[in-house]
């Protein structure tokens, strides 16, 4: 019998190589007919740590790991956007640090712009 394979969201990442994968689907109601959502949660293992929240993931289903865990990650259908403005803030602030590393090594650290500004000032 072939293994299930499921796409869902990863919730959180908080725990060390296991993600929480929220599977989403859509059931209809058996009286009013309506659609209704429905989800299962699946604790996923994820050897390397390539996914983080908010990613959606392809899972399949393999044999018990711990207590709750029976799905391995096969791969990472898309980042999370969340993460692609992370990643741009952080490099934007490592930007910046490297812009002050270098004005120090020069000579020209903004603490002494300020300084001598002052003291000109004080003098007129």
């Amino acid at each position: 019998m072939p293994k299930k394979v499921f796409q869902g969201v990863v919730t959180s990442d908080n725990m060390s190589k296991t993600r929480r994968v929220e599977i989403t689907r859509r059931v209809k109601h058996p009286t009013y007919g309506k659609y209704i959502r429905r989800r299962t949660v699946c604790a996923v293992h994820d050897e390397d740590e390539t996914s983080h929240r908010g990613d959606i993931v392809e899972i399949v289903e393999c044999r018990p790991m711990s207590k709750n865990k029976r799905w391995t990650l096969v791969r990472v259908v898309e980042e999370s956007k969340f993460r692609e403005v992370t990643r741009k803030r952080q490099s934007d602030e490592e930007q910046e640090v490297k812009d002050v590393i270098e004005q120090r090594e020069a000579g020209d650290s903004p603490a002494a712009e300020k300084t001598e500004g002052d003291a000109s000032d004080s003098a007129e």
